[in-house]
């Protein structure tokens, strides 16, 4: 204080009254960090967090390093190597979490761990989810690994993942004129962003990579060998169909960071910039988080790592829901694009989002007016033979669950988000059998 005063006052202190004034605060932090390190539950917990970023790094690191990763547990040196590793870890993190002592940036630290064990198990899933398929059935897990790496592959991929990413930075600055539901509607521009990067791939992804390997024969080569069409058309929607899952959850990363960055630029309403779902889940965890880490550093550094994870939880079931869209329309592109040239595919795919969203409600809208003219009548029918064959896309929509005057109850949000999720997957099954089905018949010779 006597340093910060005198600085304000233009007045120079000499370098030994500052060293007397710096001196009992190094002393009391030192104390502070002795009295944390010999604290056993802080141990304990430290060693707990990096023992999981230890473990969350094996599962990608085996993939990327097969034989390195090979030597680590088959070999003594490979175990020592482990326990240092993990030594190494939880000594910086305790020396690191005793030294901050619960100071104001506690909750960008908190949230940096969280982020970091969000990519290891995003990296862990991304990598195993195509060879687990492989194991399950290995003829048609061969063809979608082969579509997989192909699509992560492709520059399109990159380029309509960086356009999206680039789009949700330009919304944390955009006005909305919402009287201070900014946030809210920047959540819902979010979510249908990173659907339509996925939808944009996957329809173009499917149509070119079916249409192309049939019309220039390559199919032939594939289907040669012990594989049947069921297996390579399959394969290949389910190759598309995880690459499409893969940019999506990488988006949405990128929208936790970006909901973050919009609350801290919307300073006035930074109060009214809450998320009511994921406030839900943290009230469900607090709880016991509290009674892990009942207080002080640990308990903030926790707190704020959960807090991330939560709202990575709450967003899930969002992404689940604009997948479902994506699945269903990338089924209808690959079932398509067994007859047609992918230009064709692409614009039924078109015709059949626009109406899918539209014929709800064109139908109702003709059964309210009740026209008995010709025209009406003929809009009429049509709206309720495409609602009836169509896939109901008006399902998929997170306006009514985000912009509302009272909160949605969790439960209730993820029970209809796997029940809405349980039909696309019906639809989508569906429309495979018929692509099968065209599939069958067509010459591929």
């Amino acid at each position: 204080n006597q340093s910060t005063n005198c600085f304000r006052a233009g007045v120079v202190l000499p370098r030994s009254t500052l060293a007397e004034v710096a001196s009992p605060r190094r002393e009391c932090r030192a104390k502070t960090m002795i009295t944390l390190l010999s604290n056993p539950s802080f141990l304990i917990g430290t060693f707990f967090l990096a023992l999981l970023q230890c473990v969350a790094a094996i599962p990608w690191y085996m993939a990327l390093d097969p034989k390195s990763a090979k030597s680590l547990f088959s070999t003594k040196q490979g175990w020592i190597r482990l326990a240092s590793i993990l030594a190494a870890s939880w000594a910086g993190l305790s020396l690191f979490l005793a030294y901050k002592n619960a100071s104001e940036g506690m909750n960008w630290i908190g949230r940096g761990y969280g982020i970091i064990l969000h990519i290891q198990l995003l990296a862990d899933f991304l990598i195993w989810l195509p060879h687990g398929l492989t194991l399950l059935m290995p003829k048609t897990g061969a063809v979608a690994l082969a579509a997989y790496r192909e699509g992560w592959r492709q520059p399109m991929f990159w380029l309509i993942l960086v356009g999206a990413k680039m789009l949700m930075a330009v919304t944390i600055v955009l006005p909305y004129f919402t009287f201070g539901d900014d946030y809210l509607m920047m959540k819902l521009i979010g979510f249908d962003i990173i659907m339509l990067a996925a939808l944009l791939f996957g329809t173009i992804a499917a149509s070119i990579s079916v249409s192309e390997e049939i019309e220039g024969r390559t199919a032939v080569t594939v289907m040669s060998k012990p594989i049947t069409r069921r297996s390579f058309l399959f394969g290949k929607f389910l190759g598309i169909t995880m690459t499409c899952l893969g940019m999506s959850l990488v988006l949405a990363l990128n929208f936790n960071n970006a909901l973050l960055a919009q609350r801290e630029f919307d300073v006035i309403n930074y109060d009214r910039s809450e998320d009511k779902l994921a406030n839900q889940a943290k009230a469900a965890v607090q709880p016991l988080l509290a009674q892990v880490f009942p207080s002080g550093t640990l308990h903030e550094f926790t707190k704020w790592a959960m807090n991330w994870m939560t709202e990575s939880y709450t967003h899930l079931f969002g992404i689940l829901l604009g997948f479902g869209q994506v699945m269903i329309l990338v089924a209808i592109s690959v079932a398509i694009a067994t007859r047609l040239n992918f230009i064709v595919a692409l614009l039924i795919v078109m015709f059949v989002y626009l109406a899918g969203h539209l014929a709800p409600t064109v139908a109702r809208v003709t059964d309210m007016r009740g026209g008995t003219g010709t025209a009406s009548v003929v809009v009429g029918f049509l709206a309720k033979t495409f609602d009836v064959l169509l896939p109901a896309l008006e399902y998929f929509h997170l306006g009514p669950a985000i912009i509302r005057d009272t909160p949605l109850d969790l439960q209730e949000y993820i029970v209809y988000s796997l029940k809405v999720f349980g039909y696309a997957s019906l639809y989508t099954a569906i429309v495979m059998v018929i692509g099968l089905l065209l599939f069958e018949d067509r010459d591929v010779a």
